[in-house]
């Protein structure tokens, strides 16, 4: 067997870490460098791509979609500032008007490659387990950061608001998509009142899986008027509710 040969072949076959590289003399293989290289370049251009979210938009059909800018001018101005990408920008916001039980945005983050190939399945997966919900028009967050989500859910009266945010790329998966899922969004929302879902793609979570852990915590932060480090998790598929005031 090769396993025989390479100790670490069984490994490398399970994982896209960089697992036992071997050596050239004293230093990597030029294969492992090279690679290397490529991996890097691929998380470059991740974090400086742009969605098309005009084309995103028409993916996303029947739904509506809203588009709407963050208060970072440009890419650069996004990664120099992250302050500005939380923030909406006031002349794309709606006139507020009818509530909604939940808002989508689908934010481009720090991974537009993410966000092109992941979030369009992921809400179609999650709409097919919300039947009942009254759901708002999708907000299209450009330049946008995850609390971005909070004052742009806010502006549609929605109870719940579920960001899908391209991920900070890696060395060995550029398009990860996670979910942060907020009770009440608002501005000034701390992130420790969010739970997350991350390592969203096709070697990491499943789309079904992803929209079971999504669907379920909304409904249980609508039963228990909260999300965050206070809505846990337990094995026989209920919350339970963390009071901090509490000892431990």
């Amino acid at each position: 067997m090769s396993w025989d040969r390479d100790p670490f072949e069984r490994f490398r076959n399970s994982t896209r870490a960089r697992i036992g590289l071997g050596r050239a003399g004293d230093a990597l293989p030029t294969s492992a460098i090279l690679d290397f290289q490529l991996a890097h370049a691929r998380a470059r251009d991740a974090v400086h791509g742009r969605v098309d979210f005009v084309a995103l938009a028409k993916e996303l059909a029947p739904a509506s979609t809203i588009r709407i800018r963050s208060c970072a001018t440009d890419r650069t101005v996004y990664l120099a500032r992250p302050d500005l990408g939380r923030q909406p920008l006031a002349a794309d916001l709606p006139v507020p008007g009818n509530s909604h039980d939940i808002a989508f945005v689908i934010a481009d983050g720090l991974s537009a490659s993410a966000v092109e190939r992941h979030a369009v399945p992921l809400f179609k997966a999650c709409m097919k387990r919300l039947g009942g919900f009254s759901i708002a028009p999708v907000i299209l967050g450009e330049q946008a950061r995850v609390a971005f989500g909070d004052e742009a859910a806010a502006a549609f009266g929605a109870e719940v608001a579920i960001v899908l945010i391209g991920e900070r790329p890696g060395l060995s998966v550029p398009d990860s998509l996670g979910a942060y899922i907020t009770f009440r969004p608002q501005a000034g929302r701390r992130d420790s009142e969010r739970n997350c879902i991350s390592n969203i793609h096709a070697d990491g979570l499943s789309y079904e899986m992803a929209a079971d852990k999504i669907v379920w915590i909304v409904r249980e932060a609508l039963r228990l008027q909260l999300t965050g480090v206070d809505l846990k998790e337990n094995a026989e598929g209920t919350a339970k509710v963390l009071f901090h005031e509490e000892p431990l």
